[in-house]
Order: structure tokens, then sequence, then C-alpha cells
């Protein structure tokens, strides 16, 4: 039998182009950096990084991007495999703004459909899916046919066996809600993913879509009462609180970190939360590592690029502070 994987993921990818220049609107940006992008895509090159095994399920458009994004995960250790091409639909891009520390908009080009909305269940490898370590799935995947059977069909596959994580999530202009209210269908699909997932990560915002609950301990009780075991809600600069089904709670303070670009932290998070969950660590210990992962991220440009090394997530741990390096830049 071929080795399992460590992590698979299922859902976005994209062409990240960020300004390299900070503090500017778009209108005034000279100069971009390219860079993979897409939350899951990012959340298993993250945990290559750390040193796990990892593919991703995805699709892109036939096109140069679409090139360049295999290129890349390849590059970063990551099995493209699944990744498979659309002829209707171009590679999406994603544009943002960089205003530290905390306003970063984003501008997704994904029309007339992403590639990635386009994966289909009788394509996948269900197999793989059921065997691999940790599954991670996002919100986004259920915005759209086909992507949102597949992603459901994934799940049942996996019958909440090993760790099966469903990351919120929440994009709001990736949902077409003209023949509902707001958040109802998103709502509803949302508690259909939960029942069948055994952790649950997400910021408040996210959580509030899941739940209808905001507060922190309540979101989290309302997220296990929807069937997950562990419940992660991020809290931005008041750290992250973490609530398992058998009462264990821990509630873990950010790293302090001169924020660059705050984007891929959350991806840096997942990836180390993957890791520390497949090292069996107990559950402080795991979200005081992602912290760290996530914190390091924040303190550089880029998102895929930036995730960090063992080395030096247990690095800032010890200092109890982020030391900065180029994106791009090895161990």
């Amino acid at each position: 039998m071929p080795e399992r994987y460590d992590v698979i993921t299922m859902g976005r990818i994209g062409v990240d182009l960020y300004p390299l220049q900070t503090g500017l609107p778009l209108a005034r940006v000279d100069t971009f950096g390219k860079f993979l992008g897409g939350s899951p895509s990012n959340v298993a090159v993250a945990a290559a990084r750390l040193g796990r095994r990892t593919a991703v399920v995805t699709r892109t458009g036939r096109d140069a991007f679409g090139e360049y994004l295999h290129h890349q995960l390849r590059e970063f250790g990551v099995d493209d495999r699944w990744v498979t091409p659309v002829d209707a639909y171009s590679t999406p891009v994603t544009f943002c703004e960089i205003f530290p520390p905390d306003d970063f908009p984003l501008y997704f080009y994904r029309q007339p459909k992403a590639p990635d909305l386009e994966i289909h269940a009788s394509e996948l490898d269900l197999e793989a899916v059921m065997s691999a370590r940790v599954f991670w799935m996002t919100g986004t995947g259920l915005c759209a046919e086909p992507s949102r059977t597949a992603t459901l069909a994934a799940l049942r596959a996996r019958d909440r066996s090993g760790i099966t994580v469903f990351d919120l999530d929440w994009r709001p202009m990736f949902w077409d809600t003209r023949n509902d209210a707001p958040t109802e269908a998103p709502a509803a699909r949302y508690r259909e993913a939960l029942a069948l997932a055994t952790v649950a990560v997400g910021n408040l915002d996210e959580c509030e879509i899941a739940t209808g609950e905001r507060a922190p301990h309540a979101a989290a009780r309302a997220l296990i009462r929807a069937g997950v075991e562990l419940a992660v809600v991020k809290q931005g600069p008041e750290g992250v609180l973490a609530v398992h089904r058998d009462g264990t709670v821990a509630e873990v303070p950010p790293l302090p970190v001169d924020v660059v670009n705050g984007l891929g932290a959350g991806d840096a998070f997942g990836g180390a939360l993957c890791h520390g969950l497949l090292a069996g660590w107990g559950i402080t210990r795991v979200m005081r590592y992602a912290n760290a992962a996530g914190a390091i991220v924040a303190s550089r440009l880029a998102c895929s690029s930036a995730m960090p090394f063992p080395y030096e997530v247990e690095a800032a741990l010890t200092e109890g502070a982020v030391t900065s390096r180029p994106t791009g830049a090895t161990p």
C-alpha cells in the first residue's frame, strides 16, 4: 500500500499579486510580487514546511497561471496530482492592499467562476481522502456547485474518521444569496458540514455565521453542539480559544509581532494546527505552536513562501518574540 498522506486539503487556489510597496492604495502601487495563494493550498504548504506529507485537491485554469501554481506546489513539497485543469475558466488572481497593522483589503478576481469550484464528486480519490490522517476543507467549498456536493461527499466518505477539519472560511462575496436571506443558506450549509467534521476553526465573524454566536466561549460550545470534538476560535489580538468536547479548555494569548501583512497568518496557524494534532500534543501546546507560526507569517509580506520551518517556530516560542527574515529565505 502507498504511504498515506498526513494532510489533504481541498478547495481554493489562485495567484496572489501582493504590492511590494506597503501603505499605498492599489492605484498608486507600481510593483507586485506573485505568489501561490488560496487558503487550503497555503495550509498544505504550511504543513509541508513542518515536515508533513501533504496534497491538495483543487482545480486551476488551463493557462500560464495554472502552470505556475503546479510549479509552486511542487517546489513547496505539496503533491499536485489532484490539481486538474478546467478549460472554461481562468486561474483566479487576488490583489491586496497592505496597511499595517490591521487593514489588508482583498480584491478577488474569480468571475465568472473560479475553477476550484468545479471540483466534481465523481472525480475524487475517496480512498486517499479516507486514509489521510488529516482532511481539511473550507466554507468556500460549500458556496457553489459542484464543489459543494464534492466537499460533502468527501466529508461523508471520511465518516468523522481521523482528524477532519472544517475551516469556516467565511467569504460572503463568493455566495449567491439573491434568492435567500443573506445568512440563512450559508448557515444551513455550515451546519451540514459541521455534523461531519471533528474539528472546527474560525474567527469570530465566521463562528457567528456558522452558529449565530459571537462571544468566544458561546461560539465554541455551539460548534461542539453542532458535532465537532474540538472548537478553535481565533480572536485576533485577544489570542485563541480552544475547547474540547471532553471539557479541556485552552486560552492562549498571541505572540507579540510587528505586523507586515496579516493575511497569511491564519493559514500558517492551520498548517501548524494540523502538525500539532498529528503529533498528539496537548491542546495548549498545539495552540501556542500554531499562534507562533501565524505570528511569523504576519511579520512577512507573502503567504505561501513565508510559511515557517520548525526551527523558526521553536525559536519564536523560546524567545517569546518573532525574528523576521526576508520572504523566501531558506534555513
